[in-house]
């Protein structure tokens, strides 16, 4: 895939979104990023198994050229940590609000490694069909969504992604990863203190497991939408250090 941009020595940025939202979730952000000249790609994430949504992502991700700043919201992140391993134009992962699995480890796991998410009490499984699959996918029950996915969003915003919400497939959640990108690839996270899906403890003991580069903000999990200049501000954090560091390497041969 050629992206098109106007400034060719920016990477690519792909923003990778998690269970019970959408690309759209990404609008305020891209638009900020497109105001600086990178070019960006958001994908469905079809969040149905964690290996076959990283290997959906690898695809996507081999088909860019040139050099790319990897983001990942929520299980964005635990897909884009198995899809990225070895993928050699991935310069930078940039957490938001997000998993950074070990491998062996599941997203459900690290959710409730500490307390205070209130997630799972607000869920509502829905059984489906497809394909000759049977499964029970997850929702955020709408009249829940705003008080534990988006706290800081006004009611009619947090209304219409409650409506909008993408179901996860409740075995994604448990699938174990295989595999830690950020083991090889420098990281960035954004933690969010007001998070109630993914507790702020849980955020920090995984960056810093990972030796990744955090920042905490007062947000909700859902501040793509709600705080998107920090988010943009992130990823052009992880460009800059990342572009330097090439830069240096290439100067040094």
């Amino acid at each position: 895939m050629s992206v098109p941009t106007k400034n060719t020595d920016k990477p690519t940025i792909v923003l990778v979104h998690g269970a019970f939202a959408d690309s759209s979730s990404w609008n305020d952000v891209i638009a900020a990023l497109h105001g600086d000249g990178f070019p960006v790609i958001a994908p469905a994430n079809p969040l149905r198994d964690l290996h076959e949504d990283a290997a959906y992502l690898r695809s996507l991700i081999d088909s860019v050229d040139g050099p790319i700043v990897l983001v990942g919201h929520s299980y964005g992140g635990s897909v884009m940590s198995e899809a990225a391993e070895g993928a050699t134009q991935v310069r930078a992962l940039v957490y938001i609000a997000s998993f950074l699995l070990e491998a062996g480890e599941s997203t459900a796991e690290l959710a409730g490694k500490y307390p205070g998410g209130q997630l799972g009490p607000a869920l509502n499984p829905v059984p489906f069909s497809a394909g000759g699959v049977n499964g029970t996918d997850l929702y955020i029950q709408q009249d829940r969504f705003r008080a534990v996915f988006a706290a800081d969003l006004p009611d009619s915003k947090a209304a219409l992604m409650a409506a909008t919400q993408r179901p996860i497939a409740a075995s994604a959640l448990d699938d174990r990863a295989d595999k830690a990108a950020w083991a090889s690839i420098p990281s960035w996270t954004l933690i969010t203190t007001q998070d109630l899906n993914i507790p702020a403890e849980s955020m920090r003991y995984m960056a810093r497991r990972a030796n990744s580069t955090a920042v905490e903000i007062d947000a909700s999990h859902a501040v793509a939408v709600s705080r998107p200049d920090a988010v943009a501000e992130l990823i052009r954090q992880a460009a800059r250090d990342t572009s330097r560091v090439a830069v240096g390497a290439g100067s040094a041969d």
